[in-house]
């Protein structure tokens, strides 16, 4: 059964009415398709309408949608002959980054991950996506391999945040995350970054400092979580469409911000509508920002990456 939130709720109930129909055995002097047609019809302007004026509150409802595609269905659907590395070889493995290398349209690549996870078992396996230092340390040492043997990095990034618990804090997690993040600017090799859900804070810039940085249409990224931003202000959680609006965490006010590179459109409806679209949708952005960065050496990469970072937020409008 469909998970719908909130403001789908008039969507969900023409839905409901054209799957009760469809069940239904035709009585006698009812055209059950033609109402079926009718129905599907208002059902489509509805969901039209409704995602031509999501506020930024309800992009990070969809963004966080639990059937939205994760990393590993990017990961299953692009990449070819994938082999999974674990461990950041200190300490332990971390399920909350997924890390290993395969084929991208013919290109051997290393690829991250952030997990969340599509069921409890698994919500539970990657800790919600919520990596811990040994995560971060696992995704600078798959880059800074990706370096020595000139293999393209790709990152799909989804998690609301570092883990924020005592032990990761006590175990270097601030530490963890600048050294990926220097990974990442360090590279003397081609990172092309995708965020496909939610991009929260440094957890998410550990593996998305990249050539170039993707997101999906109705992914959110941001310092800090609408949620987290309200209680700090306001004092109050309930306050979070607002932080929401005053973040400017959608894709087109980033893209507008020249925060990040490329908005990937979504099916109508979220990429949770149709997850195998969106993985071919991804893979054809990916690839298109990929082929043009190929040819280039390690020391030009690096320059024209700290130049990106550097003119971030010169002449933009808030």
């Amino acid at each position: 059964m469909r998970h719908y939130l909130d403001f789908e709720k008039p969507i969900a109930e023409l839905e409901g009415k054209i799957e009760e129909l469809r069940r239904m055995s035709e009585p006698e002097g009812i055209n059950i398709a033609d109402e079926v047609s009718r129905l599907s019809a208002v059902a489509d302007r509805q969901l039209r309408a409704t995602y031509a004026k999501l506020t930024p509150w309800q992009k990070t409802q969809v963004a966080r949608h639990p059937e939205r595609p994760k990393a590993t269905d990017y990961i299953e659907g692009l990449i070819t002959d994938f082999t999974p590395l674990a461990g950041d070889r200190a300490f332990a493995d971390d399920a909350a980054v997924l890390g290993g290398i395969g084929r991208f349209n013919g290109h051997a690549v290393v690829v991250l991950g952030t997990e969340k996870g599509h069921d409890t078992d698994t919500r539970v396996k990657h800790n919600f996506g919520m990596a811990r230092p040994e995560g971060y340390r696992k995704a600078r040492r798959l880059i800074e391999l990706a370096g020595r043997f000139g293999l393209p990095v790709l990152s799909f990034v989804d998690t609301s945040g570092a883990f924020p618990g005592i032990d990761a804090e006590a175990s270097g997690q601030a530490e963890a995350i600048a050294r990926a993040i220097e990974a990442c600017l360090a590279a003397p090799v081609p990172l092309i970054a995708t965020i496909i859900g939610e991009g929260g804070s440094g957890g998410a810039i550990a593996l998305a400092a990249g050539d170039r940085v993707l997101m999906l249409e109705h992914a959110i990224y941001s310092v800090i979580s609408p949620e987290g931003c309200a209680s700090i202000l306001w004092r109050d959680a309930a306050q979070a469409p607002a932080a929401a609006e005053a973040l400017r965490l959608t894709a087109e006010d980033l893209k507008r911000l020249r925060l990040v590179d490329t908005v990937i459109p979504e099916p109508l409806g979220g990429a949770q509508r149709d997850a195998a679209a969106t993985v071919v949708t991804v893979g054809h952005a990916v690839a298109e920002a990929l082929e043009p960065l190929i040819g280039l050496d390690g020391a030009t990469l690096r320059a024209k990456r700290r130049e990106k970072f550097l003119e971030m937020g010169h002449e933009a409008t808030i």
